[in-house]
């Protein structure tokens, strides 16, 4: 197999292969080339650790169908079988990473705007591939060029494994003695619109209110971005026209969930990582949990005083799926709303975190709004992006203007400046988008927006 050095420099290939997947614009970054070597590094990879096959699954991109064949080509070149799931979330396909016990590459560029796209890898049983557990190689291969396979090529098959999937998250979460529920689901257009109503739309004691299912990888309607809180209105419009008693918003590959209140009103993605944090905890006393550095304090707080065993991380979900494979932690939860399960091969479902939040609601009779509030116990500003020229030197400059009034300085990821009376901030850089981004989180919402104000006047500067 011919690398692709002549028409891509080592820098833009590093441009693409980033801390824990693939991302690019299709056409001038990602193209079907690029996809056959980067499959056939992985191949390569996974059959050293001795695979036979690998599972594929795509979004519904317009880009992703081709891309997927492309990557199935260059693992069938390789030498090993193929089994192409076709749409699929991408907790769908770390699903089908488990169950099947092989290798998996999902096509998708999550949130991004339609122009990308991107491939998400995982050894069997879901275990993530990073730059440190294989990514670097396969950056290293692609420049240099992929060896070819002195050997016959691998078989392609088709398996439909959506049923499975739902069964088996119904396996997970008992839902037999909820009352009933009116749920608006806000799909974006992205792949929930196909994964919900198999899973949520089978249970009988459940009625689905559908928004913006159809699926299409242009996102006509806003972006699948539910971190976004301009991407949330429609859902909360939503959730009062239908009086629903919960409102649900999923990414473009599904594998995050958001939760509004019966009054529109969002629930942090920390107080659902306290709330099914609690529910593991007691089917499990004493594990551990894990959060990463920017989910709230309260969250560490809660899992401790209920007797389990806080983890702290950094943001990624490579980093994270580590930890849990690491700790044998029974849940994870990041503030961007992944959330990764033991039960689940360690990896993230947004679906299954849906199904534990929805559980916890219909074993109930109080609102959403009193369980959720329930686990906030602190004012945050949610994550605040900004395009900077210089994301090094604008942290620096933060962090000098702080001097003495940080208590300390931590650079797990990022920086993290912990301040008096509990209030704190982390500023990083993205690892997949040219952003530095802002948390804060303070005892009330005033001290936070004071803060915000403080900070991103020198981060705009």
């Amino acid at each position: 197999m011919v690398g692709m050095t002549d028409a891509r420099t080592a820098e833009s290939v590093h441009a693409v292969i980033k801390a824990y997947d693939v991302r690019g614009v299709v056409g001038e970054q990602i193209d079907a080339d690029f996809v056959r070597d980067v499959a056939g590094s992985f191949a390569r990879l996974m059959r050293e650790e001795g695979a036979q096959r690998v599972v594929i699954g795509h979004d519904m991109r317009d880009s992703s169908p081709g891309l997927a064949d492309a990557f199935a080509d260059g693992v069938l070149a390789q030498g090993l079988d193929v089994v192409q799931i076709g749409l699929a979330s991408t907790d769908q396909l770390y699903f089908a990473s488990g169950y099947l016990e092989c290798p998996g590459a999902m096509f998708t560029a999550s949130h991004n705007p339609a122009k990308y796209n991107g491939i998400k890898m995982c050894r069997a049983k879901a275990l993530p591939v990073g730059q440190d557990t294989g990514l670097g190689t396969i950056t290293d291969e692609v420049i240099a060029g992929v060896p070819a396979f002195d050997g016959p090529r691998g078989t392609a098959t088709e398996q439909d494994l959506l049923s499975d999937y739902a069964a088996y998250l119904h396996k997970l979460v008992d839902l037999s003695g909820s009352r009933p529920l009116r749920i608006a689901v806000d799909a974006g257009n992205g792949m929930g619109g196909y994964t919900v109503p198999a899973v949520l739309g089978t249970l009988p004691q459940f009625t689905i209110e559908p928004l913006f299912f159809e699926l299409d990888g242009s996102f006509p309607n806003h972006e699948a971005n539910p971190l976004d809180p301009k991407n949330l209105v429609d859902l909360q419009r939503f959730v009062r026209e239908t009086k629903a008693d919960i409102g649900l918003a999923f990414d473009g590959d599904a594998d995050r969930c958001f939760v509004v209140d019966e009054n529109g009103d969002p629930v942090t993605p920390s107080a659902v990582t306290g709330l099914v944090a609690e529910r593991e905890l007691i089917k499990e006393p004493g594990a551990t949990v894990i959060h990463n550095l920017i989910t709230s304090h309260a969250v560490p707080e809660l899992v401790t005083e209920l007797g389990g065993n806080p983890v702290r991380t950094r943001v990624g979900h490579s980093f994270i799926k580590q930890q849990m494979a690491a700790t044998g932690a029974i849940f994870g939860g990041e503030h961007s709303a992944h959330y990764y399960f033991r039960d689940f091969w360690g990896a993230d479902s947004g679906m299954l975190a849906a199904l534990h939040v929805l559980a916890a609601l219909g074993e109930k009779e109080q609102p959403m709004s009193e369980l959720g509030s329930a686990y906030a116990t602190y004012a945050s500003s949610g994550e605040i992006n900004s395009t900077v020229d210089d994301a090094q030197a604008r942290t620096v400059a933060v962090v000098e203007a702080f001097g003495k009034r940080a208590q300390s300085v931590d650079r797990l990821d990022g920086v993290t400046v912990q301040l008096p009376d509990g209030a704190w901030f982390n500023l990083r850089a993205s690892n997949t988008e040219p952003l530095l981004r802002l948390n804060v989180e303070a005892r009330s919402q005033e001290e936070v927006d004071g803060l915000v104000t403080e900070i991103l006047s020198i981060v705009r500067a």
